[in-house]
């Protein structure tokens, strides 16, 4: 499904833009896949709903849920635009999500001053003994261009 990652992570990147022009948070975006079909897309919320947890893949999960019979999620993929932090490592580990793909690392999220443990998910992969697979830097330059965008702005909130 490589020749598949652009296009989901197309996706991710543009509901990020979507909620960072609504205010509604920082400059991340998920898509939520199976088989090839989008099941769910979210992007940080936690502006708009004054609640800390409101992060892109948490929110494309519980989208998700929704039509699901069932909590877990195997056979999905995740596609963030930026590498989830730990909240949201341990959700789609819990989820049993299959893979995640990501473009920006944790670290650039640091450096832009949000307050994130610094932990990678491989690490978080290797001390869990988590069974999610790990693929980094997809579209790596057009995430980075959002967190630019973001960074840009007049009046941007580190949440």
């Amino acid at each position: 499904m490589a020749n598949e990652q652009p296009r989901f992570m197309k996706i991710a990147i543009a509901e990020a833009y979507r909620g960072v022009r609504g205010g509604h948070g920082g400059p991340f975006g998920a898509c939520l896949v199976h088989r090839g079909k989008v099941l769910a897309t979210g992007h940080n919320e936690v502006l708009q709903r004054n609640d800390p947890t409101r992060h892109a893949e948490v929110c494309a999960i519980i989208r998700a849920a929704k039509g699901m019979s069932s909590p877990h999620f195997k056979g999905c993929e995740i596609y963030s635009t930026t590498e989830p932090c730990v909240m949201c490592f341990a959700a789609i580990n819990w989820a049993q999500i299959d893979r995640v793909y990501f473009g920006t690392t944790v670290r650039d999220a640091e450096r832009l001053g949000f307050n994130e443990l610094v932990i990678s998910n491989r690490t978080l992969k290797r001390l869990g003994g988590s069974h999610v697979q790990l693929t980094a830097g997809v579209m790596k330059e057009e995430c980075r261009e959002l967190l630019e965008f973001w960074r840009a702005l007049p009046r941007r909130r580190t949440y």
